[in-house]
């Protein structure tokens, strides 16, 4: 048993099984939820989580684009978040990765307040619009299903798209993704 495993798990106190599989994570197991400060810190933070869990997914080569996208992603989360706290998930579904981040900003009730907040959102993403364009991907934003808890903004990289980017090599669309805003 790992050390990780036996730190996590006291098989015969918390009725575990008394082995671990311990076989290398794939591509088909990664999904991860984290919960991170509203700081200017996180972007680094969030940059070093998505590389660790990328290299032990075996994706690797999706990480410069990865973490180009997660610290964009972050950085405007962090912009809305206001000191308080964002969420990352991560999940590999479908040859693509998506990148979900949380910043607990409230929707406005006034449309002309809503739309000038959009429009914040989406000048502080136009590098990550660049970037997601070149990867073939896609991304948008919304509220954040739950009542109340804010908005959350996310990117879907195609992973041939994203390991060409780290290449140097995408061409990606000529077109401009236009974000969608999904409620």
């Amino acid at each position: 048993m790992s050390l990780v495993a036996s730190l996590l798990c006291n098989a015969p106190a918390a009725g575990c099984p008394a082995s671990v599989d311990g076989a290398p994570p794939g591509p088909e197991t990664l999904g991860y939820t984290f919960a991170l400060p509203g700081a200017l810190a996180t972007p680094r933070i969030a940059r070093g989580l998505v590389g660790v869990v990328l290299e032990a997914h075996q994706l690797g080569g999706m990480g410069e684009a990865a973490l180009q996208v997660v610290g964009e992603l972050a950085a405007c989360a962090c912009r809305f978040a206001a000191g308080g706290e964002v969420s990352l998930a991560l999940r590999y579904r479908d040859e693509e990765l998506w990148i979900v981040l949380g910043d607990g900003h409230r929707p406005h009730r006034n449309p002309r307040i809503a739309a000038l907040c959009d429009a914040r959102r989406e000048d502080a993403l136009r590098v990550l619009d660049l970037v997601v364009v070149r990867c073939e991907g896609e991304w948008g934003y919304g509220d954040v299903l739950e009542p109340g808890a804010g908005a959350r903004v996310w990117a879907a990289l195609p992973k041939e798209g994203a390991e060409s980017y780290g290449r140097g090599t995408s061409g990606g669309s000529a077109r401009s993704v236009t974000p969608r805003r999904r409620s």
